[in-house]
């Protein structure tokens, strides 16, 4: 009998958590938009008189746009890449986590995790507070120069 009532209270606990669970809204980037971003990135920064590699990452970290310029070693196309993939693992910008990293020896170990480039240029892109993917750039003459050209970039999306 007690098997009974421990099933039926399963059975009735489990119904109940599934009629009470709703999914999320979650929002995506769509190659589009990565291209506006990319363009934005590399307008901003000519402006400053420098040539880039961008590259966007979606919500699951894969690339959905990319560009080097041809004067910038090919290397910046990789670490753009790493830069957006950090950004958006994290949800913070690579300069402020490169910073904390260096100040804080329980972040320092941040530097050896392999897919994480702790280096300014990757900044989350965030929609109604969700984390929809990440923008990384390279190769524009040090970190805050990237870091300043990603911040400009993302800022379009608020005239979209």
């Amino acid at each position: 009998m007690n098997k009974l009532k421990i099933l039926g209270l399963t059975l009735l606990f489990s119904s109940t958590v599934a009629h009470s669970m709703e999914l999320k809204q979650v929002y995506s980037l769509d190659i589009q938009t990565a291209k506006v971003l990319v363009n934005e990135a590399e307008r901003v920064c000519k402006n400053i008189q420098q040539n880039i590699a961008v590259a966007v990452v979606d919500q699951g970290g894969n690339t959905l746009y990319a560009h080097r310029h041809e004067s910038v070693g090919p290397h910046n196309l990789d670490a753009a890449e790493q830069k957006a993939f950090t950004a958006l693992s994290t949800k913070t910008a690579t300069l402020a986590l490169s910073q904390t990293a260096n100040s804080n020896p329980d972040a320092k170990n941040l530097t050896t995790v392999s897919k994480l480039l702790l280096l300014g240029g990757g900044l989350p892109i965030r929609y109604q507070n969700q984390v929809v993917g990440a923008i990384g750039v390279a190769g524009a003459g040090g970190a805050k120069n990237d870091d300043y050209c990603a911040t400009s970039a993302i800022q379009i999306l608020k005239n979209l």
